[in-house]
């Protein structure tokens, strides 16, 4: 059923559906009519935030986004601001019903209503073999997976995309091993997320869906990444699935002030990794999930002398130079991180035949920075010694790291 309205009949359309028991969710996005506007999407959503009934306005901008919850009884105002701006189009979801309000350039209100399906209330029969435990099973419908050419729409995983299915469950198997140690289920908010270097977006896409839809912790995820096209294709994505509290800007890492509680670093290249590690310790991170990729800034400096050279014959071959620095990089950056406060872990997350990139630092903030761990500082100065280089991490890290340094060096 369409018709036309006028913004009156408008307003108390848009307000009456939010405020129903019913609503689900509303976004406002297009063009905006004859007002000046920093928004070009608008997400509302109810929440229960400490046994209330809340809306969440989640706004995205070109080169921000706010998340500002309201009461029930303080909504009429905020959306009578949304509708102000005059956004030329509104989908409205209930549980009853799609209501799709557009507005043409000369001002007309186009109102588009239909209901939606009714809810299956007859579970599917338990499978009878063992389903194995991954976070997104195959077999199972998903729109996530579907959307990212991961899936069919039937739940089956194409052939071209098993390495990256694999992969996927593998990094979600260990984001919830260590949600617990970062005690992030009982915040009383949303858990803020960076995500540095997100390339095309798949494990980003994959933990929103994973934290707000599977686990039910509501999350909020910012994307960052130097390249525009893989940001301008994560934001179609996530438009694509309608997903809340996901945004991407087009920024270099470590540029990004964002107090966030976990930060991902996966396939960052090279020293990109040690700035997304510095990122994670100037927030105070409560976790830290990184996936080294390329590393070049030690491999162009070492070399078998002083304390190493008994390494020469190791050292002489280009690839075997190459994974020991790879190795000798990831050691420095687990020691700094273990110095700075936090449990590091290196731990394969994934079997080399779906990426040779397969290594996680996995790091949970565990003590203040006050009390450092004098042994751990010891390590990494005789590491330095011994190798006769100063890593980019210690760089990075920047005089709280370095002062520790030397003090215990002196």
């Amino acid at each position: 059923m369409e018709k036309n309205l006028d913004r009156d009949d408008m307003r108390e359309l848009i307000t009456g559906a939010v405020q129903s028991d019913a609503f689900r969710r509303a976004t406002f996005a297009g063009a905006t009519r004859g007002t000046s506007c920093e928004w070009v999407r608008v997400v509302v959503r109810p929440i229960d935030l400490r046994g209330q009934r809340h809306f969440q306005f989640a706004y995205q901008g070109a080169t921000k986004a706010v998340t500002k919850n309201f009461l029930d009884g303080e909504v009429e105002e905020p959306i009578d601001e949304l509708i102000g701006y005059g956004f030329a189009g509104v989908h409205i979801t209930t549980g009853a019903e799609e209501i799709d309000i557009r507005t043409s350039r000369k001002g007309l209100v186009h109102v588009g209503r239909h209901k939606v399906k009714e809810p299956v209330e007859t579970p599917e029969a338990e499978a009878h073999n063992r389903v194995k435990d991954v976070p997104l099973p195959e077999g199972k419908a998903d729109v996530l997976l579907e959307i990212m050419g991961i899936a069919t729409p039937d739940g089956r995983v194409r052939p071209t995309m098993r390495a990256k299915f694999t992969q996927i469950n593998e990094f979600l198997k260990q984001l919830r091993h260590v949600l617990d140690d970062a005690k992030l289920h009982d915040l009383g908010r949303d858990v803020s997320i960076l995500d540095c270097g997100c390339g095309s977006s798949y494990l980003t896409l994959a933990a929103h869906h994973y934290l707000n839809d599977v686990l039910n912790i509501p999350s909020r995820i910012l994307g960052v990444d130097v390249n525009e096209e893989v940001i301008r294709k994560s934001a179609e994505r996530a438009d694509r699935l309608g997903a809340d509290n996901l945004f991407f800007e087009c920024r270099r890492i470590g540029t990004v002030d964002v107090q966030a509680d976990i930060v991902f670093a996966l396939h960052a290249c090279d020293t990109a990794t040690d700035d997304a590690i510095a990122q994670a310790v100037r927030s105070e991170a409560r976790l830290l999930l990184s996936v080294p990729c390329c590393h070049h800034d030690l491999n162009k400096v070492i070399s078998a002398g002083g304390p190493s050279e008994v390494l020469r014959p190791l050292l002489r071959h280009g690839i075997m130079l190459q994974r020991t620095a790879d190795l000798v990089t990831d050691a420095f950056r687990a020691l700094a991180l273990r110095i700075m406060g936090y449990r590091t872990d290196v731990v394969e997350f994934v079997a080399t035949e779906h990426t040779p990139r397969n290594l996680m630092i996995r790091a949970v903030r565990v003590r203040e920075l006050a009390k450092p761990q004098a042994a751990e500082i010891s390590e990494y100065i005789e590491l330095k010694r011994f190798w006769r280089v100063t890593p980019y991490i210690e760089k990075v890290l920047g005089e709280p790291f370095q002062q520790l340094v030397k003090a215990t060096a002196l």
